[in-house]
């Protein structure tokens, strides 16, 4: 097959694996820039172009768009999908997942378990808005935030409406959740891949620090999810509509919730900590799934 990887650095350690993986098992493949596609949109021959030349004869792309590129970064994957490529991930299960208060509000009308969230953008009745989600401790959010960058946790009251009047400063929408204590700054990371879990991980925060993310110094370790915790973590991929998705689990004193599914999980972290090739089992799906025109989202909002 001809792969083409989305991203905007090939040093970057997933956009590496994915490509060494690729060629590992006899394909071709190219490390595309997105953000320096351009595109012909035209009725019957869609095109994207990049350094001038088409980008044409491909079977598949894998997207590794960041969050803060989610228009352009789409939008390409999109002319792909016009084209007849097969996509890793779609288009749309991408920005779902990337607008934080559409994936949660997919996952809730879903019945799957969540932390109390609150969501606001007027914050003139900041102390109900606290109230909502369980009062203090809390965990502040800006929608924009990844790997733990723009999160927040407030331990009072006090600080908790200092922290949303701060934001509400930004002219931000602000999403405010309980702070799951009995956590003890663990949770867990699941890889999946079409609608399995490959690998598994718990990530522990380090020292005074509430979050976990191995890019803040994070440490993570293999584990062994529950019946309840595997079928959560492919039932919240599903939700959004994801192929290949992180999904991002607390547990709680009222049992497990997601924290969050993402669509580009990072490959360093689960397969240093598991030992499972998963760059490999992400290349093996593709070469049992990339047909011309089998990119469709079947998921509503």
């Amino acid at each position: 097959m001809r792969i083409a990887v989305l991203s905007r650095r090939p040093s970057l350690y997933s956009t590496s694996r994915l490509v060494d993986a690729a060629k590992e098992r006899g394909h071709e493949v190219r490390v595309i820039n997105y953000l320096r596609c351009y595109m012909n949109i035209t009725s019957h021959r869609p095109t994207v172009l990049f350094k001038g030349e088409p980008v044409e004869g491909y079977d598949a792309v894998i997207p590794r768009i960041a969050a803060v590129h989610t228009f352009y970064g789409t939008a390409v994957v999109r002319q792909f999908e016009m084209m007849g490529v097969y996509s890793a991930n779609e288009s749309q299960a991408i920005s779902r997942a990337h607008d934080k208060l559409r994936q949660l509000q997919l996952l809730a009308r879903a019945g799957i378990g969540l932390p109390h969230t609150g969501f606001a953008h007027d914050i003139s009745d900041s102390d109900s808005l606290i109230d909502a989600v369980g009062g203090s401790p809390l965990v502040v959010k800006l929608l924009q935030g990844t790997q733990g960058k723009g999160v927040v946790l407030a331990e009072t009251r006090k600080a908790a409406s200092s922290v949303v009047s701060a934001f509400n400063e930004l002219d931000a929408n602000i999403l405010i959740q309980e702070f799951i204590k009995e956590a003890n700054g663990e949770d867990i990371r699941a890889f999946i891949i079409d609608r399995r879990v490959v690998a598994a991980m718990r990530r522990t925060a380090p020292p005074g620090e509430f979050r976990s993310n191995i890019h803040r110094g994070g440490t993570a370790e293999r584990i062994r999810l529950t019946p309840e915790e595997r079928a959560m973590a492919v039932r919240a991929a599903r939700q959004i509509g994801l192929r290949v998705a992180g999904v991002d689990i607390m547990r709680s004193k009222h049992g497990p919730v997601v924290l969050e599914v993402n669509s580009s999980p990072g490959l360093e972290g689960i397969e240093t900590a598991t030992g499972v090739d998963v760059a490999g089992r992400i290349i093996k799906y593709l070469e049992a799934n990339a047909r011309p025109g089998r990119t469709r989202s079947r998921v509503k909002g």
